[in-house]
């Protein structure tokens, strides 16, 4: 039997529900993805030029995480959440995943967007997964799914 972890970033909670829901569908390990300086609502005002999302995004700068997952190593396969910034993964996520071996790893991406598809999204976040990482799915999910929808998806 595989074991299961889902990780995920939320700014709003809207994430944090989907994980949590999902999580609880699969059987699966929770661990939230938390910056070390949390987000305030000023942080994520994407029009303006000089809210910290706009300035880490232009920059590429890595977000420190605080906490890490223990044995990260005894996962086959990780749920990764996150809202989509920019028609990619919000840099703390990318700085997340640049922590760990993600190699023979079956990575299953799940977004919530206000308006964005998930476009080139995993294709984005490929690099920091490592190239013997396997992105098996992607997919923006703001329909509120119920607990049978996500058991019925997360198939891997």
């Amino acid at each position: 039997m595989s074991k299961k972890l889902v990780a995920y970033f939320s700014a709003s909670g809207v994430t944090a529900r989907l994980a949590k829901n999902l999580a609880e569908a699969i059987g699966a390990d929770l661990f939230e993805i938390k910056p070390v300086k949390p987000y305030t609502e000023a942080d994520q005002n994407w029009k303006n030029p000089q809210a910290r999302c706009n300035k880490e995004k232009i920059s590429k700068k890595d977000v420190p995480v605080s906490g890490i997952v223990e044995n990260m190593d005894e996962y086959d396969t990780v749920y990764l959440g996150f809202p989509i910034w920019y028609w990619a993964a919000p840099n703390v996520v990318n700085t997340f995943v640049k922590q760990y071996d993600f190699s023979n790893k079956k990575i299953v991406l799940f977004a919530t967007s206000g308006g964005s598809d998930i476009g080139k999204t995993a294709e984005k976040l490929q690099p920091y997964l490592g190239t013997k990482a396997e992105i098996v799915d992607a997919k923006v999910m703001n329909e509120d799914p119920s607990i049978e929808k996500l058991k019925a998806w997360a198939v891997y």
